[in-house]
């Protein structure tokens, strides 16, 4: 989902809520850690959080503390909440880790996982206005408003009340306008506001919407602004979080043909985060990308191709039924065609490998031309070996280049061959058992057996 930063932001940190257990993801795997579009959905937000240069980062956990610090590494602070007493308790955890940090702090949920970082920026920025406003809450409108809790405000976003759904009458469920949960507040008020909540409500938790009463009661205004219900979209299960990649997903197609690439069947084409695809491109149905790839102008993907850590360069042709693994590198105007599998090998300027082969571990030259189930035998069981296949050289088929190898510019490798010696360019390699005919042996054989067979029958 597209973004855009803010340069002149004050300094910010950014506070993200994962300390549910996420049972109905019934995982082992901490809910904010499961993917959407090949990315952690905890990595989508931080993500967007770094796009505006924070100043501190801290995640507020439970269960799963280890799954969540070896991912994000120590760039990112990891606060433990436990027991789980609600949203302001979990804020307040974030606390210490942030020292004396005095700026802006900015909530977010772990599993609300594509807010933009223009939204963020919007929300910091509201923060800083000339009213100084003393908390700034994300509001939405969805189209069922279901059990989220409701914001109460005029028409210039002053927040008169906030209230959780299970708390409000019916007069109040009937108002539209519906609390994300993110918030900004400064950090000196936030803290002190903080240990002023209180959990006399239905679930006896100390909710963070709380503050927004007790910042009133300071005299202090809180207003709210609104995004589209898409961005602070939440996942609890499984099901939920497809719905979220089907999202993701939709938007992603059509900002490809908005591009300038054509999809024949847009539905069936899978995106990751990360995917670059350039003007001109055409992708036929039912391809997938993983992680790392990009695409250059004029290529033609085929149908029922993966592609996952490459680089295609303009004019290339991939597929049917190809897979690109990562570090593969694919020439201008090259063609990789059905059942023809690439890793971290790199194909040169119009080279050819058409039919059945996999290539790794190997450099292939300009214009060589790799015959139909060719192997480059690269693994011993214990260490990878590189195979050197020169320009304009010509491996026939049902070939097996033995790395370490190298087949020189303008050779040629005779079909059927193993080769586990150089062959020198311009030079003939045949390496195949010698060719014997023994005229009429088929027809006496066929004679022996028959015979055989009448007598034992």
């Amino acid at each position: 989902m597209s973004s855009q930063t803010n340069p002149v932001l004050p300094p910010f940190a950014a506070v993200i809520l994962a300390a549910g257990k996420g049972t109905r993801m019934k995982s082992d795997r901490h809910k904010v850690l499961h993917a959407i579009a090949g990315r952690p959905m905890l990595g989508h937000l931080l993500a967007s959080v770094d796009a505006l240069g924070p100043a501190a980062k801290v995640v507020v956990v439970g269960s799963g503390r280890e799954q969540v610090e070896a991912y994000v590494g120590p760039e990112v602070a990891v606060a433990v909440q436990e027991p789980q007493l609600g949203t302001a308790h979990a804020v307040q955890q974030a606390e210490a880790a942030l020292g004396g940090f005095d700026g802006a702090v900015v909530v977010l949920y772990g599993d609300v996982p594509l807010v933009p970082a223009d939204t963020i920026a919007r929300m910091l920025t509201r923060l800083g206005a000339a009213d100084r406003p003393g908390v700034v809450v994300l509001g939405f409108r969805p189209a069922d408003t279901l059990s989220y809790g409701r914001i109460l405000a005029d028409a210039d976003g002053r927040i008169a009340k906030m209230v959780e759904h299970k708390d409000a009458t019916d007069a109040e469920r009937a108002v539209d306008l519906c609390n994300s949960g993110l918030l900004a507040a400064r950090a000196r008020d936030l803290w002190r506001w903080l240990g002023q909540v209180g959990n006399a409500n239905a679930a006896g938790e100390y909710y963070l919407p709380d503050i927004v009463g007790i910042a009133a009661g300071e005299g202090r205004a809180a207003v709210v602004i609104e995004t589209a219900p898409s961005e602070v979209a939440g996942v609890n299960s499984r099901a939920e979080l497809a719905g979220m990649e089907a999202a993701w997903q939709a938007e992603r197609r059509l900002r490809a043909m908005a591009d300038g690439a054509t999809l024949i069947a847009p539905e069936t084409v899978w995106f990751s985060h990360d995917t670059q695809i350039g003007r001109d491109v055409t992708i036929q149905p039912n391809v997938v990308f993983g992680p790392g790839a990009t695409v250059a102008d004029g290529v033609t993907i085929h149908a029922f191709s993966h592609i996952e850590g490459a680089t295609i360069a303009p004019g290339a042709e991939i597929g049917p039924y190809a897979r690109l693994r990562p570090g593969a590198e694919i020439g201008a105007d090259a063609k990789v065609g059905n059942f023809v599998e690439i890793k971290k090998a790199r194909l040169g300027q119009g080279a050819k490998a058409n039919h059945l082969s996999y290539i790794g571990d190997a450099e292939v030259g300009a214009k060589a031309n790799i015959g139909a189930g060719t192997i480059t035998c690269n693994y011993d069981g214990f260490l990878k070996y590189r195979t050197q296949i020169g320009a304009g050289a010509f491996i026939g088929s049902n070939s097996a280049l033995v790395a370490p190898v190298t087949i020189g510019d303008g050779a040629i490798v005779a079909a059927g061959s193993v080769v586990t010696q150089d062959v020198p360019a311009d030079a003939l390699g045949v390496a195949r058992g010698r060719q014997e005919v023994r005229p009429g042996w088929a027809a006496r054989f066929r004679k022996a057996m028959a015979e055989r067979k009448k007598t034992k029958g």
